[in-house]
């Protein structure tokens, strides 16, 4: 495969399920765009969050290891104190800059509260504060009532943060493109983060007597961390029944078609420029949500794969020679901490890699669809808190076991091969003993490997080295 300094296109949703895009064939959201860019390149179904909140995921993704490394345990705009990546920190993008690349940063940032992305690389940057002046000057009488829960945008299509983002993107990209040398866009989408708020078209196309239940909506709770069952209390939704799920998915359905027009848009601008054979295509998530799936909303205090799992789709630039177009890869990646080597990779900037970037480069899944032998067969997440406290948690998830450790709760050990929607906790099973203490091991292993302190405590290891678990069911220790 050809190395070359190609442009870089990076496009990231904000809290975007892995099975609403046309393509995952999971639920009926209509994504004729991302199922065009996925049908032009590779498409993983196993691709995973570091940690699944905004702020930590993605100075990740610029860092290159896991947020526990370098202090960024949950977002900064919070009520509590936090640690957020540095300028003086390793960030690809500098490497970028540094290389003749021509940067601009479009969207949600979330990187660190006091520097914007021109602290990080890039030479332009327009941010949603900019939007948010643009919408108060041309619509001053748009209010909305609903809160979190959604509502349809007054906001004409073209003129929504979607859109608007979207055209800032392409002017830019025509200007760059027209000045010659190597570019890199990052187009950050702040959809369909709720509340969810379609505009145009987009807000009825959605029939809520049309769209299913969740596979994980029937939850019971049974066995499981007292949390989960206090995030409904916590957001009001104790009583919601699927009819008043069904009005809030709809919305959600709608924005993820409209961010999908607004992708659309920045694909064909990039083929109208002659430029599509020489760029490199990303799209991502930094996380999913649980919209109502396990009657919860949002995305705090669980592990499952509803926000731990996110759509990925890379496209090699055609001009890199020997592209495979319409693979479906079910290897596990890591969305964020496997992109930076990748891209160091492709564009012949080997002598850039600091050295302890802890993701691996994608290209040899990108070659020919196939995984090497010594691909990874687990990946590894964690969580720290955020909006109701602390509450620490990481998982490991194979393809069949996802093991749940959760310091300061009952565990959680779920069979996806059975139990595909994570309604089961089988921690107490004890003919399971032995498959729970092999994955506490593992999970052990990868952590102190990766630098996460918690692996290192003394007591808190006691719990995934010596079994020391209370099942939570008899008080009994030791079997989880």
């Amino acid at each position: 495969m050809k190395r070359a300094p190609y442009n870089v296109l990076l496009i990231t949703a904000d809290q975007l399920r892995h099975d609403c895009v046309g393509y995952a064939k999971g639920y009926p959201v209509r994504t004729p765009n991302l199922d065009r860019l996925a049908a032009q390149g590779t498409a993983f179904s196993h691709a995973y969050s570091v940690l699944p909140v905004c702020g930590p995921a993605r100075q990740s993704l610029l860092h290159g290891r896991r947020p526990e490394t370098f202090g960024a345990l949950w977002n900064y705009d919070g009520a509590l104190p936090v640690a957020a990546l540095q300028p003086d920190a390793y960030t690809w993008t500098q490497t970028l800059a540094r290389s003749g690349y021509a940067s601009a940063y479009f969207g949600k940032w979330g990187v660190n509260p006091v520097h914007d992305a021109t602290a990080f690389g890039y030479r332009e940057v327009v941010g949603e504060a900019e939007y948010r002046r643009f919408a108060a000057e041309r619509y001053p009488d748009v209010r909305f009532a609903n809160g979190y829960f959604g509502e349809t945008n007054p906001i004409p299509v073209e003129d929504a943060d979607t859109h608007w983002f979207a055209a800032r993107a392409v002017e830019t990209m025509e200007k760059l493109q027209e000045a010659g040398g190597p570019w890199h866009i990052a187009l950050h989408f702040a959809a369909p983060h709720l509340p969810s708020r379609p505009s145009g078209r987009f807000a009825t196309m959605y029939d809520p007597s049309e769209v299913p239940e969740w596979a994980g909506f029937r939850e019971t709770f049974e066995g499981k961390p007292y949390i989960q069952r206090q995030q409904l209390l916590s957001w009001g939704v104790e009583r919601f029944d699927w009819d008043d799920w069904a009005q809030i998915v709809a919305r959600y359905y709608g924005v993820v078609s409209q961010m999908d027009d607004a992708v659309g848009r920045v694909l064909d601008a990039l083929a109208r420029l002659g430029a599509a054979d020489d760029t490199l295509v990303i799209f991502t998530s930094d996380h999913g949500d649980l919209c109502g799936s396990h009657r919860m909303m949002d995305k705090h205090y669980v592990m499952y794969d509803d926000v731990v799992r996110v759509p990925l789709v890379v496209r090699l630039p055609a001009a890199a020679g020997r592209c495979p177009r319409g693979v479906a890869s079910d290897a596990f990646v890591y969305n964020f901490l496997d992109l930076p080597p990748t891209l160091l990779e492709l564009l012949g900037l080997h002598s850039c890699d600091p050295g302890n970037l802890q993701g691996r480069s994608l290209l040899p899944l990108l070659a020919d669809g196939a995984a090497p032998e010594d691909w990874r067969d687990a990946v590894v997440s964690s969580y720290n808190g955020q909006q109701f406290g602390l509450y620490t948690q990481r998982m490991i998830r194979e393809s069949r076991w996802k093991y749940v450790w959760n310091t300061t709760d009952i565990d959680e050990l779920y069979d996806l091969q059975e139990d595909p929607a994570e309604l089961v906790n089988r921690i107490g099973s004890p003919d399971l003993a032995a498959t729970l203490a092999e994955l506490r091991l593992r999970l052990h292993g990868q952590l102190t490997a990766d630098g996460d302190p918690l692996a290192g405590n003394e007591w808190t290891r006691r719990q995934l080295l010596g079994n020391a678990k209370l099942s939570g069911d008899d008080g009994q220790a030791g079997r989880g």
